[in-house]
Formats: structure tokens, C-alpha cells, sequence
């Protein structure tokens, strides 16, 4: 991983040029998210200004591939790859992670051209078998502590099952209303793992660098977002869950803060997983503002999907690929303009949303090019590292 020495060259000084795509889940998934990224958001466009007509619902169809395409690929590939380094064990490689990264490209294909019966079907697939592969390692190796996350990884496909039951009309429920179950679980895993990594990448990286920390506050933290992101979805607009998002917010603010995000500022690598989890207390707040019909609610929707969710990602596929492929965990300029670039887009769509119509189109074109300028540069850079092997000679 990071920090390592590399290895003497091999082959009369050739380096190793094998292809390395089907090594680890980190490669394919976050290889195929970036990719997906960078055409969706576009296609978004497209469908909104009438040139592209998906087989559902647009604003459907954009939603549900954010979570279960975009997102669901990297958290795919980020367990695959967490889970051998949490235990030990093998986690899908070779065929078995090809066809699983065929799995998830076939959802994608169908949901984009004829998202009937059988391409529920396949799409609905991806997450539970994914899930099972993570679960039984983390059973055989006893890593307890690790449960909670499949546990939470489980209610993903529920929520994709109740929004295709939903807009075939077998579930007297508003489709989005499912999505946005599917995002609270999706923030859930963010700030779950994220109270673990981000501190502690703080703590490796800045030696001495004083932070404030709490079990209690954590438990607190994370337990007020469950009741809150619970109560927008179940119990939208009453009084308690305005109040959890805001007791929510200030949990989740005081937790931030007590990582000291400050001290992060000259380091692209933390600072964006700083900031990307501050719009999860910035989102909640905007949440309970909707709920009082102060906002709309798309508002707290992008700051949790853009800000937290494409922020915590674009920060997690640079480095944990750079650590993973044996390369010293530095940025360059790329991977700074990609942080900024999605930092604008989340800015750029959430105030535009507060001003009306005309502006909030206007973010969107926004918004959606930045996006797409932070994916591709991604992809210039990483590309490369995602098909070579390792250059410690590590495997995966």
C-alpha cells in the first residue's frame, strides 16, 4: 500500500505491464463509476432539454442511477476491496468480479433502454449478491464489527425494490419517495465509515494535529441522522422531524468540527473528505428547512447526493487507488481541480435551487459541467493505475 519502497524491476528492467483489471473490486468499480459519471449527468441534460427520452420517468431514471448505479458501483468496489483489508480474506477476483461488474453493466443497459421485468430484475440483482460475497467473508473471518455495515448495505436493495414496485404501480407510494430511502441508507454508510477513516487519515497524515473526539458523540451523531433521514422519509413535514434534522445537524456539525478540518486546508487528499462530510449537517439542516416549507426540498437532496456522497467518492477513489496500486499517496493538480470541480457542482447547484426556476436551470448546466470535468479528469489520470498492477509487486 501506501509509503511502500518499490520493488526491484523485473524482466531485464521491463516493469510489469500485465493487465490487472480483475485483481481487486476497487479496479472495475470505480473504473465503470467514473465512466458512468461522465455520461450520465450529460444524458441528464439531455433528457431534460428533450433530446434524450429514458424508459421511465426522467427525474426517475436520474435518481436511481446516481444511487444504484454511480454510487452502488464504488461502494461495491470499496467494500470488496475494505473487506480483504479488514480480514484477511479473499474477496471476489477474477472471473467472479468480471461477472459482477457485468451484472452491474447490464442493470445500467436496461434501465437505460427497457427497464421492464427482466431489467428490474438484473438491476435489482447487483447490490444482495454483492452484499452476500462481502457478508460471508466478514463471517468467516468473525469481523463483528464490520456486520452493521452489510446490515446497512441489506436495505439498499429494499429501497430499489419498493421503487420498481412503486412505478410499475404495485405499491401505492411516491417513487421518489423510495430513493430517498435509498440515499438516507447511502449517507448512513458515508458517515459510518467516515467517522472511522477520516480522523484517523488526519491523525496519520498531520502528526500532532490536535482533535476532539467522543464515542458518545459519535453514537449520537449517527444514530439522531438515522431518526432524522427516517422521519423525512416515513414522516416528512411533522414537527419532530423537523427537529431531528436539526438535532441531526448540530450532532453532526459538532462531530465534524472535532476533527479539526481546519488543519487539513493544505492537503487536498483530507480537506475534501472534510468538507464533503460537512454537507451532510449542511444538507440536514436544508432538509428540515423543506420540511417547513422554508426550501425546496432538492436543496437538501443535492447537498446530501453532490457535496456528501460525489465529494466523499471522488475523495475515496483517488486515494484509496493510489494506496492500492502501490503508488505514494500525493496529489498532483489533477486530482485538486477534480475536488474543486465537484465542490463547485454541489455550490452551484444547491444556492441556484434557493433563487428560483431561471437560476436553478442555470445550476444545473452548471453544475452538470463541473461534474463532468471532475470524472474525466479522474479518468485521465487513473485510468492507467486501474488496469497495471501494482508497482510494490503487491498483490491486488
Amino acid at each position: 500500500m501506501a509509503f511502500m519502497t518499490l520493488e526491484e524491476p523485473k524482466r531485464r528492467g521491463t516493469p510489469d505491464k500485465s493487465f490487472a483489471l480483475w485483481r481487486l473490486g476497487f479496479r472495475p468499480f470505480y473504473l465503470l463509476a467514473a465512466i458512468f459519471a461522465a455520461i450520465a449527468i450529460p444524458a441528464w441534460v439531455a433528457v431534460l432539454s428533450g433530446a434524450l427520452t429514458p424508459p421511465i420517468a426522467g427525474v426517475w431514471w436520474h435518481a436511481h442511477e446516481m444511487i444504484f448505479g454511480f454510487a452502488a458501483a464504488v461502494v461495491v468496489g470499496f467494500l470488496f476491496t475494505a473487506g480483504r483489508n479488514w480480514t484477511g480474506l479473499p474477496t471476489p477476483t477474477g472471473g467472479t468480479l468480471a461477472a459482477l461488474a457485468l451484472l452491474w453493466f447490464a442493470g445500467r443497459l436496461f434501465m437505460a433502454f427497457d427497464a421492464g421485468v427482466v431489467g428490474t430484475a438484473i438491476d435489482v440483482a447487483f447490490v444482495p449478491v454483492a452484499a452476500a460475497f462481502l457478508a460471508r467473508v466478514l463471517w468467516r473471518a468473525g469481523s463483528r464489527r464490520n456486520y452493521v455495515i452489510v446490515v446497512i448495505l441489506a436495505l439498499l436493495p429494499l429501497a430499489n425494490i419498493a421503487f420498481h414496485l412503486a412505478r410499475f404501480g404495485a405499491l401505492a407510494i411516491d417513487p421518489l419517495s423510495a430513493l430517498h430511502a435509498a440515499l438516507a441508507v447511502l449517507i448512513m454508510l458515508e458517515t459510518t465509515i467516515g467517522g472511522r477513516v477520516i480522523p484517523s487519515f488526519t491523525a496519520s497524515a498531520l502528526k500532532g494535529v490536535k482533535q476532539w473526539q467522543r464515542r458518545w458523540l459519535d453514537i449520537a451523531a449517527i444514530a439522531a441522522t438515522a431518526l432524522a433521514l427516517g422521519a423525512w422519509v416515513f414522516a416528512s413535514a411533522t414537527t419532530a422531524a423537523i427537529l431531528l434534522a436539526l438535532l441531526a445537524t448540530l450532532l453532526q456539525l459538532l462531530r465534524c468540527l472535532g476533527w479539526n478540518p481546519w488543519a487539513t486546508r493544505r492537503q487536498p487528499l483530507l480537506w475534501i473528505l472534510h468538507v464533503s462530510h460537512l454537507w451532510i449537517p449542511i444538507g440536514l439542516a436544508l432538509l428540515a428547512a423543506a420540511q417547513a416549507d422554508w426550501l425546496p426540498r432538492s436543496a437538501g437532496v443535492h447537498a446530501l447526493t453532490i457535496g456528501a456522497t460525489a465529494g466523499l467518492i471522488i475523495g475515496m477513489i483517488t486515494r484509496t487507488a493510489l494506496g492500492h496500486t502501490g503508488r505514494m499517496i500525493l496529489p498532483t493538480r489533477i486530482e485538486t481541480f477534480a475536488y474543486l470541480f465537484v465542490q463547485l457542482a454541489a455550490i452551484a447547484r444547491v444556492i441556484t435551487l434557493l433563487a428560483g426556476p431561471g437560476p436553478s436551470l442555470a445550476g444545473i448546466h452548471v453544475a452538470a459541467g463541473c461534474w463532468t470535468l471532475a470524472f474525466l479528469l479522474y479518468l485521465w489520470r487513473y485510468t492507467p493505475f486501474l488496469f497495471r498492477p501494482c508497482i510494490d509487486g503487491q498483490p491486488g
